[in-house]
């Protein structure tokens, strides 16, 4: 599957979860039932992976703890917060050039309406 693919798939079960479930619950809410239905589904996901820095060739350890990276190709950040610090956008796009992956969605839960939560980030795709 291709990058927007599983993007499209990631945003219609994070649509299913606020139409029913609505804001103002904890972000790791959220990402349980994210897995779930993306378990339910059959798409390959790793949650809370540990992911290294490594500096002059050298591995430093965990760099950050991605909260879900879907079929090995779109890193997901959840967040449920009164306001987006425009940091949020500019960290996933750090996690996405640590890892070459290309695209990155930062979704806030705490939303009246999601689609007003969610950033679209990119990295050479």
């Amino acid at each position: 599957m291709h990058e927007n693919e599983i993007a499209t798939k990631v945003l219609d079960i994070c649509f299913d979860i606020h139409r029913k479930l609505g804001p103002g619950l904890l972000e790791s809410v959220y990402e349980e039932i994210l897995c779930y239905e993306l378990v339910k589904r059959e798409i390959p996901f790793e949650r809370q992976k540990a992911v290294p820095v490594y500096w002059d060739g050298v591995k430093m350890g965990v760099g950050f703890r991605s909260d879900v990276i879907v079929a090995g190709k779109l890193i997901v950040e959840l967040k449920s917060v009164e306001n987006m610090s425009p940091v949020f956008s500019k960290v996933v796009l750090t996690y996405l050039s640590i890892t070459g992956l290309k695209l990155g969605l930062l979704i806030n839960f705490n939303e009246r309406l999601l689609k007003n939560g969610i950033n679209r980030i990119v990295n050479n795709l």
